[in-house]
């Protein structure tokens, strides 16, 4: 019989990367000198004599193990695609702050209320228990299934899952935890991928759905290896503004689910509620028409949103006037600028300050919101206000033309159920437009402009 054979190993300290060759720089993360020696590894596996348990046939499996559960919060069970799936191990990241422990505390309150013959564990490896306690009497998240301990030890940790026996087990954070089996701070690479190992190992054995806590780096991406956003089931990201009480949550992968789909939270000092109409919170509540303030629907996801763009234009003194904008992407706010005083003759916007920003400080990203910013910068440049239960969805090229965007039909649905009666829409969208609503084509912004503020 061959005997296996042995080769050095080398592994990013920063990503997990490995190989069989040092090289300076690691081609994952792109970080100098961070590629190690790790000693050596076996290439083969020898198989082993027999099969622990046989294969199965795929018409023979019982599927009614992998049912989803809802847990309670309706929001976080659209992300998740109805609910939790028993043996699944769920990752969900984000900033420091946004409400990651709060949203699975109550999450885990409410799974323990609705399921109060199977325990739920809440392992906490950043707080105290008394700090958590003392967090889920300010929001309401007691039961009296829910088992809380604060462990740092993977070890330890492990054997409070045997002990509890949960249905679920919620891991704050896995960076937190460390095993004294391999080297390693806790929080580096190789404890990370040390205490995720062993917690999917334990979910897939006694069929546990696994919520595990992980941060996120400065440019915004999940800290550790990227081989950890592989080995889960689902990866969610959980997303907002310090000064902003809307949060939002986003499944970045589901192997149970669609991964199009958004969850909206209003998040309060009683924690976070779930928003199933949250476009109020993105529109003013103006009684009378302003001048420079248009309204467009955004999809996030599958769900359409509806926002307000405001637009304010002052005269300015200095030789380079001064633009800023918030909510949205101020290169491409800086475009349509230019846009406006090339295409559509709005020069007096060269020597002007511009100020552009959304309601409610919810961040617009996708460019079909670009036909409400011109029109809401042309509206306040003219100082002429927009018509009443008006809406603009579309695309501004550099030619000025107007593009057709994704979704249009769910947009004016969406647009109709609030009342909106107006629409300004890219060529061809108009047959999508639904009963209550007359929807009018525009090809340019030249043209759009000519229709809402024509004075003949």
């Amino acid at each position: 019989m061959a005997k296996s054979k042995s080769t050095p190993q080398f592994e990013c300290s920063e990503c997990g990367w490995r190989t069989v060759k040092w090289v300076g720089r690691c081609p994952e993360c792109q970080a100098w000198g961070t590629v190690e020696e790790k000693g050596q590894v076996t290439a083969r596996t020898p198989a082993a004599r027999s099969a622990a348990a046989p294969a199965t046939a795929i018409a023979e499996v019982d599927a009614s193990a992998a049912e989803f559960r809802p847990t309670g919060l309706g929001e976080l069970d659209r992300v998740l695609g109805g609910g939790l799936v028993p043996g699944a191990v769920i990752l969900m990241a984000g900033e420091p702050g946004v409400g990651k422990s709060t949203l699975l505390l109550q999450a885990a309150a409410a799974v323990a209320r609705a399921h109060t013959d199977s325990p739920v564990l809440y392992l906490t490896g950043e707080e105290s228990a008394a700090q958590v306690k003392k967090r889920a009497d300010r929001i309401d998240a007691l039961a009296d299934s829910l088992y809380l301990a604060a462990e740092s030890d993977l070890g330890q940790a492990l054997a409070q899952i045997e002990e509890v026996g949960p249905q679920l087990t919620v891991m704050d954070s896995v960076q937190t935890l460390s095993s004294a089996e391999v080297d390693g701070a806790a929080g580096g690479v190789t404890q990370i991928r040390e205490v995720t190992a062993a917690m999917i190992e334990a979910a897939k054995r006694r069929n546990m759905t696994t919520i595990l806590v992980g941060h996120v780096t400065k440019e915004g991406s999940i800290a550790g290896p990227r081989m950890l956003e592989h080995l889960v089931d689902v990866v969610c990201q959980f997303e907002g503004d310090r000064h902003s009480r809307l949060r939002l949550l986003r499944a970045v992968k589901n192997r149970y689910g669609p991964t199009d789909d958004v969850g909206c939270f209003d998040l309060s000092e009683t924690g976070l509620e779930s928003l199933a109409d949250p476009s109020g919170l993105f529109v003013s509540a103006m009684a009378e028409r302003v001048a420079g303030t248009c309204i467009t629907i955004t999809l996030e996801g599958r769900r359409p949103l509806t926002a307000e763009v405001q637009a304010l234009i002052a005269e300015s003194q200095a030789s380079q006037p001064r633009r800023a904008v918030s909510g949205l992407d101020s290169p491409r706010v800086s475009m349509l600028l230019a846009v406006l005083q090339r295409r559509a003759k709005l020069a007096a916007l060269m020597k002007s300050e511009a100020y552009v920003a959304t309601v409610g400080g919810v961040r617009i990203s996708e460019p079909a919101a670009d036909l409400a910013v011109a029109l809401a910068v042309a509206s306040a440049a003219l100082e002429k206000p927009l018509p009443n239960k008006f809406l603009a969805v579309g695309e501004v090229g550099l030619a000025g033309e107007v593009r057709p965007v994704s979704g249009i039909q769910r947009r004016l649905q969406e647009a109709a159920r609030l009342g909106f009666t107006h629409a300004l829409v890219p060529p061809g969208s108009a047959e999508a437009a639904p009963p209550g609503i007359r929807a009018k084509e525009v090809g340019s912004l030249p043209e759009a402009l000519n229709l809402l503020f024509s004075t003949e």
